[in-house]
Formats: structure tokens, sequence, C-alpha cells
């Protein structure tokens, strides 16, 4: 790429318009980040707050805690931080602490030593001696285990690196760290599932995104800017966005925030024939929407678990494509599927064959299912859920799947 090209960078939601001199292309499957970014896209008050919160903290090297609902563009709020400040020139480092499992996630921050697990053959450094001198950014920090939350804010106190398998201390090291969660923390120390000193030392200075839904006015340049975007990449005609389907856009809810905005404009723009957006144009739940007054509010707390149940119980859709694709792109946390499991073990009494029939996957994903569930912590004993009484209909408020249940 030339240094001297101007480019729009989607990094998952939030667009920056950038001006680039140099990428760092960081080792293991790390992010690539860029200098020198100018600017939101989006024109409402809350987009010039952050814009204003961004360049204080900037000025800083104190830690940030960046709060709000998946796919905002926390991730994007924290490069423009790092980007932004003295540290562009080092690492910027980023993990997401839910999709790791919790026993490789000390072995990558922290790095290990040779032998100290099955498969350790050298020594290795962690996630965290590689951002010396730069930054680290923790998304979904509120899904890390008590013990790890201990082992993190033990490094936040002394900036020291112990490796697995290491009797002594290995290094110290100079990193800012920020973190992002999309939990409420305050609930989660209050179930005791989150560490109250650790809040407290993450959040020195705490960015709260809204979602898109509070802020309407960047619905339609986000939407453009988008399409714009797609077009030069797909080599299409930029479509042009008629007044009913701006309507449309507008009174949608976005539950997905900035993330299913973009992935709405991209389909849009390959499906385009006539270089228009209509409101037929859109998907279904969009172009058929009229206005959120319209909805009832039970739509806007029906739990995410028991929607995507229906989803697979009474729409057939398959586990992979409704539970497995958002988990792995963090649209899910780790409780989302913990409770959509238990749920299905309750229809099945804790059988997981049935399970997998249940979900519509084929028999040869069982073992495939299991290693997933297993992998990140949450195959559940089946044996609570044998004399487990199975909810009735008017209860769950599905209807009851068609298809038999075949015991393991």
């Amino acid at each position: 790429m030339d240094t001297n090209e101007y480019f729009v960078v989607v990094y998952g939601q939030i667009v920056i318009d950038s001006w680039t001199n140099q990428l760092y292309k960081l080792q293991h499957g790390l992010m690539l980040t860029m200098e020198m970014p100018q600017s939101l896209v989006g024109s409402s008050p809350a987009m010039r707050d952050i814009e204003t919160e961004i360049l204080c903290a900037s000025r800083s090297t104190a830690k940030i805690l960046i709060t709000g609902e998946s796919g905002v563009g926390k991730e994007v709020v924290a490069r423009m931080i790092h980007q932004r400040s003295e540290r562009s020139h080092s690492p910027l480092v980023t993990i997401n602490c839910a999709g790791v499992p919790d026993t490789l996630l000390e072995s990558e921050l922290f790095g290990h030593m040779r032998g100290a697990f099955t498969d350790a053959y050298r020594d290795k450094r962690g996630w965290l001696d590689q951002a010396h001198g730069g930054t680290i950014f923790m998304d979904e920090v509120g899904e890390m285990s008590l013990r790890m939350q201990a082992l993190l804010l033990r490094f936040l106190e002394t900036g020291e690196i112990q490796r697995v398998g290491s009797d002594r201390i290995n290094s110290r090291v100079d990193v800012r760290v920020i973190a992002a969660t999309n939990r409420d923390l305050m609930s989660r120390i209050a179930d005791k599932n989150f560490r109250e000193d650790l809040y407290y030392r993450l959040n020195v200075i705490h960015l709260a995104i809204p979602p898109l839904r509070e802020r309407r006015e960047d619905i339609e340049p986000l939407f453009t800017h988008f399409c714009r975007l797609y077009s030069q990449r797909h080599r299409v005609d930029n479509p042009v966005v008629t007044t009913d389907a701006v309507e449309r856009l507008l009174s949608y809810r976005w539950p997905g925030n900035v993330r299913e905005l973009k992935n709405v404009a991209e389909r849009v723009v390959v499906r385009s024939r006539t270089g228009m957006v209509t409101p037929a144009d859109l998907p279904r739940e969009i172009g058929n929407h009229v206005s959120d007054t319209a909805a009832p509010e039970v739509v806007r707390t029906k739990k995410t678990a028991d929607v995507l149940l229906e989803r697979m119980l009474v729409g057939g859709e398959s586990f992979w494509s409704v539970v497995y694709e958002p988990f792995m792109s963090r649209d899910l946390t780790r409780d989302d599927l913990r409770a959509i499991i238990s749920s299905g073990l309750e229809q099945t009494r804790g059988n997981y064959k049935a399970l997998v029939q249940s979900f519509n996957l084929e028999a040869t994903d069982y073992k495939r299912f299991l290693n997933f569930l297993r992998k990140y912590q949450c195959h559940m004993p089946f044996q609570r859920f044998r004399s487990a009484r199975v909810r009735p209909l008017e209860e769950t408020g599905r209807e009851e799947p068609t298809r038999s249940i075949v015991g393991a």
C-alpha cells in the first residue's frame, strides 16, 4: 500500500478516516495498528463527546475502561487513543478475554517457560511482554475468571511478569492497559463475579459509548459511508439511498449497533441491481419496520438465550450459524452460551445427543460440538438436568418442536 494513499479503515464498528505513514504487523496473528487517525464518522453530540474524551485520554498514560454494548466500537476507540498518544510508535496488542480459554489465558498474557506444561517446547514471551512501551487492549475483561482477575490486578500494581512455570520474576514492563466490556461490572461485583478492587484499578478514565439507537443522527452518514466503502471494495456503482429507505433505517433499533449497520450496507451494495436502495432492498426485519413505538416492550427485554433457542427449536436454524458464529465474533458472551446450553438441556433432560439433534446439527457434529463447549468452559454436567422439570410451553413462549428426540 502506498504510504501516502488516503484510505478508510473499518475496524469492527466506528469508522476512522485516516492518513497513514506506517503499519505495524505484530507477531502471532495480532492486529494491525495505524497512525494519525483524524475523526469519527458521525455528527451526533455523543460522537463529539467521545471525540473529546479520546483527545483527553490520549494525553495521559492512565488506565482506561471502555463500556458499551457489543458492536458499538469499543476497540476502535481504544485504537484511536493509542494512535494519538505518545505510545503510538510502539505496539498495540489486542486480546479478547472471552475468546481465549481460561487455561491458556495466563500463558498468553504472561508467557511460559519451557516444560511448564505439555507442548511447552520452548520459552515464550507473553502479550504483555510484547506490548512493552506500548498499549494492551483487553476486550471483554468482564468474562475473566476470578483467578485471572487476581493475576491481572497484581500485574497492574507491580508491572512485574512471572511466566508460567517460572519461580521468579522474569521482567518488568511498561504497558498502558485499556480494558473494555459490554457487561455491567457493578452487577457482577454484587454477584461476586468480578473483583471490586480490580474494577477501581481499571476505571481511572471511563468512556461509555452509547448504542446506535441513542445517536440516530449518525445512522444515515454511517450507512452512506459504508455503502461508498463497499462499492469501492466490490467494484460496483455506489447506490443511492431513497428517502423511504432512510426512514426505515432511522426507525430500526439496531440491536447489533454499527456492526449490524455495516453488514446491512455491504449486503445491499452486493445485491444492488438498479443503483437505488429502497425499503424492499433492506433485510426483512428493517424493510418492514415502521417505528420503535409499534414494537412492544417485551421484545426489547426478551432474553438473548430464549430468542436464539426459538430460532433453533422453532425456526430450524443451525447452532453453528445462530450461536457459534456470534460467539466467535464476540456478539455473545460465555454466560449467554451457558444459558442457551442449560435451556436446551432442560428440554432434553440432560441428553447431549438429543441436544445436537434439537440444535439442527448432523450426528457427525457430536464430538465437535462437545469439544467446542469444553474448550470455552461451557460444558454443563448432565446429571442435574435428568430430574429437571421441562418448562411448559406457556412459560417458554415457544411452540414445541414437532421432531422427536432420540435418546443417547
